[in-house]
């Protein structure tokens, strides 16, 4: 009996829908683990306020490990854009718990961090592994990180559209093979529903109220968006700036130690906790009430410090809560809808700093609705086009009009 080969094509096709399958529940695993654990830690902290004083200790941890067993991973989402702009060598898999373990860290003593550059870092360190397994060729493992981007971020948010069009775009201006497309999109689905399998939920927002299209008010959401986007601008360079004064301390485990007490100092100094941790209760207040106008300037100099220190997290959701707190601040000049102009600021801000509003467009179309998408997705696009030639990822490679708009400026001015 003669056994027909299978065509090579179809081999193909299956390896990589099993490599989907493979990172979407790892990565899926890895970001539900890390959601119940925050939530464990922030929990605690909120009932034990006083542990923000053992913030310092905490960095000097922290700081220890990433000095003298994580300098290859301690670059973070940049080794990652970084590999895939030039590949070198596998992500060491050490990454995934240290920045696991760093995070948890940071927001159980009170660091003021996010939660998607864990998750972006697990899913691609966890996803590069497949590339020895599989013995792939080095154009292949750019879809690698791609899916481990998509899987991470998809699993953290339950945005799995958001998920597979964000690491396609953050990447965008590096090259994106055809291939990776698909691939992306069905990591982020697998990854999304692997959370939910594990009984994770994530948090709901919603826009009850979003008025007619009308010139007017086109008017206010493109004006509202311009600051959004120096939003952005202001909160990519604060965490250059202190990135750049940490520099100075020549011995790194110094630096979150540091770090950590001036902000356990200035907790105490200002008899509050709503700017430090993941601020979640602060960013669904927003779409209710309207916040101070120094709330997000506040929130951007807690989280540019935080991470400019050396501590661990993402910039998302501090960047999510910078533009809700500002839209839901904005309200007070505004005639429009609170709720509507906290989500607004939310995905805007977003997509200034990442340089991604196609995927923040359709983030908030995810998260708020259909009836928004057209306020949205403009309020995406102009706060990209205000925010400025510097993001939040250093090693990002920027392109297109804009890009050449300020560099004409550069130049001229």
């Amino acid at each position: 009996m003669n056994v027909v080969p299978l065509p090579p094509k179809l081999i193909a096709i299956a390896q990589w829908l099993l490599l989907a399958l493979l990172i979407g529940v790892a990565a899926g695993s890895a970001s539900a683990f890390f959601l119940v654990s925050l939530d464990w830690v922030t929990k605690l902290r909120e009932q034990q306020p006083e542990i923000i004083w053992l913030l310092p200790i905490g960095g000097l941890f922290i700081g220890l490990v990433y000095h003298y067993y994580g300098q290859s991973i301690v670059a973070g989402n940049n080794l990652i854009l970084q590999e895939y702009e030039q590949p070198k060598r596998t992500i060491p898999l050490k990454m995934a718990p240290f920045v696991l373990i760093g995070t948890l860290i940071t927001h159980l003593f009170g660091g003021s961090a996010g939660r998607e550059g864990t998750a972006v870092q697990m899913g691609a360190a966890i996803a590069d592994q497949f590339t020895r397994v599989f013995k792939l060729e080095a154009i292949d493992r750019k879809t690698i990180l791609i899916m481990g981007i998509s899987g991470g971020f998809a699993a953290v948010f339950g945005t799995p559209l958001a998920g597979a069009l964000f690491a396609l775009e953050v990447v965008y201006f590096s090259g994106v093979r055809p291939k990776s497309i698909i691939w992306s999109f069905i990591t982020a689905y697998v990854a999304h529903y692997t959370v939910l399998l594990w009984s994770v939920s994530h948090t709901h927002y919603h826009i009850p109220q979003v008025p007619e299209l009308s010139m007017s008010v086109i008017f206010w959401v493109v004006g509202c968006s311009v600051l959004f986007g120096f939003a952005s601008m202001l909160f990519s360079r604060s965490t250059q700036f202190w990135s750049r004064i940490f520099s100075l301390v020549t011995y790194t485990p110094l630096r979150p130690f540091i770090g950590g007490i001036v902000i356990a100092i200035v907790v105490y100094a200002i008899d509050t906790t709503k700017y430090i941790g993941l601020g979640i209760p602060m960013l669904t207040g927003a779409f209710v009430q309207a916040n101070a106008i120094q709330d997000f300037a506040i929130k951007i100099l807690f989280t540019s410090f935080t991470l400019g220190a050396g501590f661990k997290g993402g910039e998302v959701t501090p960047l999510f809560i910078v533009g809700a707190t500002l839209g839901s601040a904005l309200s007070v000049f505004v005639p429009l809808p609170i709720a509507l102009l906290a989500g607004l600021g939310f995905v805007a801000v977003f997509s200034g700093a990442t340089h991604t509003p196609i995927a923040c467009s359709v983030m908030g179309i995810e998260l708020f609705g259909i009836e928004s998408g057209i306020c949205i997705a403009l309020a995406c696009a102009v706060a990209y086009l205000f925010s400025g030639p510097v993001g939040i990822y250093k090693s990002q490679i920027l392109g297109g009009p804009k890009m050449k708009i300020y560099h004409w400026l550069q130049l001229k001015f």
